[in-house]
């Protein structure tokens, strides 16, 4: 498990997916800037039993054990690519901007990588600010980078590289 302060970060387990599958064919769960996803928990099963060692998924769970959302990362390129999600009712609390936080010390303590790159919605204000606070800097816009909901939808890229991060901010050993 990665500590933070208010948050910590647990590997999903496959008993976890059944928790998984009911966020992800929830459409509030996602909501406007997330395409619809529809999966069935053996589809889910294969893409976990499938993924890569370089791929992690785990939960954003409050100090209580409440789990309020998912992040996650995957290799692209010579880079990592994280995701991330918050149930609704728990946006707006900091939990996503310290997860992130926690997850981009992890992957730079753990992995020799230079960088680590994230999408944001340009009408996603909150998650361009997650990234912001976090030390990643908006590369660019991404044109018609996903369908969403019946439109296709432009993204901004942003990234952090390793000589931006220096240090970590909240990792300072791993459990």
């Amino acid at each position: 498990m990665l500590e933070g302060k208010t948050v910590n970060l647990r590997v999903k387990e496959k008993e976890d997916l059944e928790l998984s599958v009911g966020w992800l064919n929830n459409p509030d769960f996602f909501g406007e800037y997330e395409p619809l996803v529809q999966m069935s928990k053996t589809d889910l099963q294969k893409l976990y039993d499938n993924k890569s060692q370089d791929e992690g998924w785990f939960f954003i769970e409050k100090k209580d054990g409440g789990k309020v959302g998912n992040i996650n990362h995957r290799p692209v390129g010579t880079a990592q690519e994280i995701g991330y999600t918050l149930l609704p009712r728990e946006r707006g609390k900091g939990y996503c901007s310290e997860a992130v936080m926690i997850m981009v010390d992890y992957l730079f303590l753990s992995k020799n990588i230079i960088r680590i790159q994230a999408h944001a919605d340009l009408k996603n204000v909150a998650s361009q600010k997650t990234l912001e606070k976090n030390g990643f800097n908006k590369e660019g816009t991404i044109r018609k980078e996903e369908f969403i909901r019946g439109a296709w939808r432009d993204k901004y890229l942003y990234s952090i590289l390793r000589e931006e991060w220096k240090k970590p901010k909240i990792l300072t050993k791993l459990h």
